[in-house]
């Protein structure tokens, strides 16, 4: 009759990386995006070490879905010049290390690849350490006629 504690843990869940994935700015979103990926490997090698076929399969081709459609997608080659050129052939890479990582039952492809993802996320916080040392400061927010996150001051009642 009613959801388990576990779907509405989920349910939960989801709508706090919902409301952290519309409030991150872009540079966030690329950490999250690491972060993902990450967290789908070693996930996958639990997996692999359980003998969970199945859901190791999953696991690393939503590390590909995330390398390829989110990290590689984001590239912006006109602007990136030969860095976006660079981090496209790894992202390839990667994504082919771990369709060998699946065929191959590997967990060594697996860590490899984790550690490339870590350390480009690495770099990646760093330069927005960077970016914010040198920030000018932000420019007040102004309201949008409707904000689903703000109250509704009409429907406050007065004490």
């Amino acid at each position: 009759m009613f959801g388990s504690l576990k779907n509405g843990a989920n349910a939960y869940a989801q709508v706090g990386m919902e409301t952290g994935v519309v409030a991150a700015s872009p540079h966030h979103l690329i950490v999250m995006l690491f972060d993902g990926a990450i967290i789908a490997l070693q996930t996958a090698k639990r997996q692999m070490q359980e003998a969970n076929i199945p859901a190791k399969g999953k696991s690393i081709s939503k590390a590909i879905a995330i390398i390829d459609g989110g990290l590689r997608a984001s590239l912006d080659k006109n602007a990136g010049g030969e860095i976006a050129d660079n981090l496209d052939s790894l992202y390839e890479y990667m994504s082919k290390q771990l369709l060998m990582a699946n065929l191959k039952n590997d967990p060594a492809i697996l860590e490899e690849v984790t550690k490339l993802l870590a350390d480009l996320k690495g770099a990646w916080c760093a330069i927005d350490d960077q970016a914010e040392t040198f920030e000018e400061p932000a420019v007040p927010v102004t309201r949008n006629a409707y904000d689903p996150l703000a109250p509704n001051i009409s429907t406050l009642v007065k004490a």
